[in-house]
């Protein structure tokens, strides 16, 4: 008889990097998601805590039908 082996399998995950930069509305300081995911608050230097997302540039103009 052999034995299965019933142990969990790893599956590795690829790691979807999102460069995504936040923006303090107080002093306008820039940190990565990273930076921010590392830290044990979500807090800008400056002690604000209310970030936007800063969005690119592109504008879509979609024409009405």
């Amino acid at each position: 008889m052999s034995e299965e082996n019933t142990t969990e399998s790893t599956v590795d995950i690829p790691e979807e990097n999102f460069n995504v930069i936040y923006q303090c509305l107080r002093c306008g300081n820039e940190a990565l998601h990273e930076e921010l995911k590392r830290l044990p608050e979500t807090k800008c230097i400056c002690g604000f805590r209310v970030f936007t997302k800063q969005r690119p540039g592109l504008v879509k103009t979609v024409n009405a039908i």
